[in-house]
């Protein structure tokens, strides 16, 4: 019940069969009941009666049902079908069940208002550097008006791919090879929105467009592979530059960093020598004011002056004994041989500076 029957689909108009129809049953039951030609035909009387009826109710029956067929149409999901009045556009069918006036409307287009992918055909483009290219492409498109779809152009996917032709040849010539590849998606922008200015009458939505294939000639695929080459080894030889480099400068920063570590260890080196010696020379300085401490209180006992003329004496007689070896020259006191003299100098000198402290 969704459409009539393929009999019906043909260019001949619908009333043709009909008329042609009737024209048979009218035929076959004016044969069945017409009178005898001859006294000697037996009469059918009631028979032709009955026969005549049952045809003019099946015609009956045929013709109703062919009326409901050309009445109803049941227009399937994402789908719009045109009707025309006599001829001139009356209303877009929504999907569902619709009536329709028989032998007076006609569906006169069907379109889907699903999304369709169109193949756009390959052709040679001239890019901006004059290099011939060849590309292809697909398009996707929407009809969101049925009627200017219909009566807008006569054939709008054809239009359509025309069109992205033309614009594609168009945008390719305005960049140079070498940009061809990389401007893909200016160049699907640029088509689609030279196509949708277009197609605003008719009845049809630009959805997007897509580059398929953008092939240069032979050679100059050859020429592009050899740059391509040369531009590998290019970056190569950067790429070692580059590393030797950053290894002369890591050697650099890594001697930098050796002779700065030396300099810092010599230096906490001799912090902690002169540490180590100004603690020792502390320590001597202690160890000898304790001496002379324990010195000035062994004098104070009694007999002390006594260990200290015998200590000076034996000091005295082994500095002179040093000198003698140590030098061909020796310089002596006037009164050297009296060393007593010499004895009693040295513990004035000794006593004076206990009255002192």
């Amino acid at each position: 019940m969704k459409d009539l029957p393929e009999l019906f689909r043909s260019s001949r108009p619908l009333p043709f069969y009909l008329c042609f129809f009737l024209l048979n049953i009218t035929a076959i039951a004016f044969a069945s009941s017409r009178p005898p030609y001859s006294p000697y035909e037996p009469a059918y009387g009631s028979l032709n009666l009955f026969v005549t009826m049952l045809y003019f109710f099946i015609s009956l029956v045929v013709l109703a049902l062919l009326v409901v067929l050309m009445t109803v149409k049941v227009v399937p999901q994402q789908n719009a079908y045109v009707v025309e009045r006599l001829g001139k556009f009356y209303a877009v069918l929504q999907p569902g069940i619709n009536i329709i006036i028989p032998f007076v409307d006609r569906v006169a287009y069907k379109h889907s208002l699903k999304e369709t992918a169109l193949d756009i055909p390959e052709q040679v483009c001239i890019t901006k550097d004059n290099v011939q290219v060849r590309v292809d492409g697909v398009i996707f498109i929407q009809i969101i008006d049925p009627q200017k779809a219909s009566y807008g152009i006569a054939d709008y996917k054809f239009a359509v791919s025309q069109l992205s032709q033309t614009t594609m040849r168009s945008e390719i010539g305005k960049i140079d090879l070498d940009k061809t590849f990389e401007e893909r998606m200016t160049i699907n922008r640029a088509v689609v929105q030279s196509i949708d200015e277009a197609a605003i009458g008719w009845g049809v939505k630009v959805l997007r467009y897509e580059i398929k294939n953008i092939t240069p000639p032979q050679t100059v695929l050859n020429a592009m592979e050899k740059q391509m080459q040369a531009e590998r080894e290019k970056r190569a030889v950067i790429l070692q530059s580059e590393g030797e480099k950053q290894s002369a400068i890591n050697q650099a920063e890594g001697q930098k960093q050796k002779v700065v570590l030396e300099s810092e260890g010599l230096r906490m080196r001799q912090i902690n020598e002169a540490a180590g010696q100004a603690e020792a020379i502390k320590s001597i300085a202690d160890a000898t004011a304790e001496s002379i401490r324990k010195v000035a209180t062994a004098i104070q006992e009694p007999g002390g002056m006594n260990a200290v003329q015998l200590r000076v004496a034996e000091q005295v007689v082994e500095q002179y004994g040093n000198l003698a070896r140590t030098n061909n020259t020796l310089i002596l006191p006037a009164n050297f041989g009296d060393l007593s003299s010499i004895i009693s100098a040295a513990m004035t000198v000794v006593k004076q500076q206990e009255k002192v402290s």
